[in-house]
């Protein structure tokens, strides 16, 4: 009987140590997450890192469009979403009178092919400079490329 009660224990111990992990990664976040977010560059100077937002795989009547038209309308894109800001960003007060353009979280538009393209993880980033900026949008959704 006693095997029993030590097995029990070493159950409801297990169950314990199980529910305190799972609250530990809901406060802290996947360690992968945070391993990830360390390797983004860090921009320099008056370049802004931009993440390429997710495309669309179906078309507004549900076709599904093709990996190399994906793949094309990544590369061309005119929408990207800020991630960081440079330290010298819009800093000089005689070329950006008004202020900053944009700041991190904002969605804003480039021309098509603008700036450093790189992969991290399998996510297009891109490096622009801070006058690259031609706009921002609160919603991108529906922002097409004229052809």
């Amino acid at each position: 009987m006693s095997d029993h009660l030590d097995l029990s224990a070493m159950v409801a111990k297990a169950k314990a140590e199980a529910q305190e992990e799972a609250e530990i990664k809901a406060i802290v976040g996947d360690a992968t997450e945070v391993e990830r977010a360390a390797q983004l560059p860090d921009p320099k100077g008056y370049r802004i890192l931009c993440a390429i937002p997710e495309q669309e795989e179906k078309t507004e009547s549900g076709i599904i469009m093709a990996d190399d038209y994906l793949k094309r309308e990544e590369l061309l894109t005119t929408v990207l979403f800020v991630v960081k800001l440079g330290p010298d960003c819009y800093a000089d007060k005689e070329r950006f009178p008004t202020g900053p353009w944009c700041k991190e979280g904002d969605f804003v538009l480039v021309r098509p092919n603008a700036g450093t393209r790189l992969v991290i993880h399998d996510r297009e980033f891109r490096i622009i400079n801070d006058d690259s900026v031609e706009a921002v949008v609160q919603d991108p959704r529906g922002i097409k490329r004229k052809f």
